[in-house]
């Protein structure tokens, strides 16, 4: 896995100085990048599973045990749901489609092809276990924190006690905000940069928005949606960044093994 290209072009792969993905490469005592990386990533899943299980019993036992806070919750989507429209329940569809199946599985399978054609490795794994990452970590969550949907007519046929968290929220904050966290760092134009940032703001929103209109969440369950978008952002980051520290070291080794293996030869 060679990431010192992906480095230079993607400056957000690089890891700071003696930060946590230099320790954890270091700790791995110089494994190659590729074992580092999925090491990095299992760890990160593992941590951010637990924290996303431990909000949705928060969520699910403590909070929506106040019954403020739980009509809230419910009332929030039906006022929604009270507003729907031809037009806006197409919309609604698109929105949807825009955070699932098939088309994210598509667009970063697409992406991770295009990179690895251009042998930019780190940016098509980027591509590719985001959405992994997230896709685990929502299911294990949905299993580990059941809920019930909105009492609402629901425009989908899905199972009715996976309401927390939103993986559909989840996936469009996973992908959109972390191609466009990557690439906006080679855009020269910084108008540019802006309207690739406010696409990966919209895009989210209007996904979260249009899983409440269906029917299919509530507020907190979007809410869950986004931290776990987050944190498999924060996941792939520091399992690319110790991937690109174990690349670096094992570059400066094999660097540093050359001229005495030409000496031997001269010998």
């Amino acid at each position: 896995m060679e990431v010192h290209d992906d480095r230079r072009v993607v400056p957000m792969l690089q890891g700071r100085r003696g930060g946590p993905a230099e320790r954890f490469a270091g700790r791995l005592g110089g494994r190659h990048p590729a074992a580092v990386f999925f090491a990095a990533l299992l760890a990160g899943f593992v941590i951010l599973g637990l924290i996303s299980i431990a909000l949705g019993l928060l969520v699910t036992e403590v909070l929506l045990q106040t019954g403020g806070l739980a009509h809230s919750d419910e009332s929030t989507v039906k006022s929604i749901v009270a507003e729907r429209t031809p037009f806006l329940t197409d919309a609604s569809e698109v929105g949807s489609i825009l955070g699932g199946a098939p088309l994210l599985p598509i667009l970063v399978g697409v992406i991770a092809i295009a990179c690895a054609l251009m042998r930019r490795w780190l940016i098509a794994a980027f591509a590719v276990f985001v959405l992994a990452v997230e896709s685990a970590t929502y299911r294990v969550t949905s299993l580990a924190a059941p809920r019930d949907r909105p009492h609402v007519h629901r425009l989908e046929d899905l199972p009715a006690d996976a309401s927390y968290p939103s993986g559909h929220t989840a996936a469009a904050v996973a992908v959109y905000v972390g191609l466009v966290l990557l690439l906006t760092s080679a855009f020269p134009s910084r108008a540019l940069r802006i309207w690739a940032w406010v696409v990966a703001i919209v895009i989210p929103v209007s996904v979260a928005l249009a899983r409440m209109y269906r029917g299919m969440h509530h507020p907190l369950d979007v809410a869950g949606g986004l931290i776990i978008g987050i944190g498999a952002l924060l996941v792939l980051l520091f399992a690319c960044r110790a991937a690109g520290v174990a690349q670096e070291a094992r570059s400066s080794r094999a660097a540093k093994s050359a001229p005495r293996h030409r000496a031997e030869r001269v010998a």
